[in-house]
């Protein structure tokens, strides 16, 4: 690599320029491609403008991501965000106490994947698209009125700009991350059994729409995955029980007329925020309760 101070070229992982003694880790990290093998690694000069072993562009759109690669962290232009990793795992999905809809209670294994660490934000929205089509506007309140096919496109251009994969999540990978993955304490809402802490829902939204972040995060510290939005999944769906192989291809059944959604909105009663219950709308419906949250594989 070539040393910024010294304008020499030192073995990568040196931590100290030979020449002046300044450290080293203040250099740029591959840190927009997960799957990098050098994710993560201080060994890129500032001036990099691409990563020498992914090809990924550094500039404009990376910053940095913890050491363990538990949280990989995105810029587009002044809007940033974060992206929580999930450990892969088997899990029970649904439920013996909701409705028919979340039954059978069926195993479900998944290998790691990151999800946002929040909903899709009106500024990031509005960063990839231009505008913003959202009721109740705000920077940092979830885009909403945005149907299925809307939210395909944000996602097709925010992967042009990153040169990423980001997609929806699967159904099973909603409800994992909503469990709070291996980290897991059973609640009934994403990361309480008291809704009021963690969901804006019907008894305390004032029928609006909020910012981000303001109620606790689970587990794995995702936010409002309970409440203030339902959340577009990829797996069509149905209105009966769980079919014998759900989720085991990542594009959802092949049959049906409707969309998962997921969580419960601002104006869902209790029991529709609950971790378990399943929803379904059709893809071309554009609702202000409506919006999305990103997923990324682990390459």
């Amino acid at each position: 690599m070539k040393c910024p101070y010294c304008n020499q070229e030192h073995p990568d992982g040196f931590q100290f320029c030979p020449a002046t003694g300044k450290k080293l880790d203040q250099l740029k990290a591959c840190t927009l491609n997960p799957g990098c093998p050098d994710h993560g690694k201080q060994i890129l000069p500032l001036d990099s403008m691409f990563c020498p072993t992914c090809g990924c562009k550094l500039e404009n759109n990376t910053k940095q991501v913890n050491e363990d690669r538990s949280k990989v962290s995105f810029a587009i232009g002044s809007v940033s965000f974060n992206m929580i990793k999930v450990e892969g795992g088997t899990f029970k999905m649904g439920s013996t106490t909701g409705e028919g809809r979340e039954r059978p209670v069926h195993e479900v294994t998944l290998s790691p994947y990151y999800i946002g660490e929040t909903q899709v934000t009106q500024a990031l929205w509005t960063e990839v698209m231009g505008e913003n089509p959202s009721d109740f506007i705000g920077d940092n309140k979830p885009v909403n009125r945005v149907n299925w096919f809307d939210c395909e496109h944000f996602i097709k251009k925010l992967n042009e700009i990153t040169n990423q994969k980001f997609r929806f999540p699967t159904e099973a990978e909603w409800e994992f991350s909503a469990r709070g993955g291996k980290k897991s304490k059973g609640y009934e809402y994403a990361g309480s059994n008291k809704i009021e802490d963690v969901a804006w829902f019907d008894d305390n939204s004032n029928g609006e729409v909020h910012q981000i972040t303001k109620k606790k995060p689970n587990e794995l510290g995702i936010y409002d995955m309970s409440g203030n939005v339902w959340e577009w999944c990829q797996d069509w769906g149905e209105r009966g029980y769980y079919k014998k192989s759900p989720n085991k291809d990542p594009q959802g059944p092949s049959s049906g007329t409707s969309r998962v959604v997921r969580g419960g909105g601002r104006n869902s009663i209790a029991g529709n925020c609950r971790i378990a219950y399943r929803n379904f709308n059709s893809p071309d419906n554009k609702r202000s309760s409506i919006g999305l949250r990103l997923v990324l594989s682990c390459q």
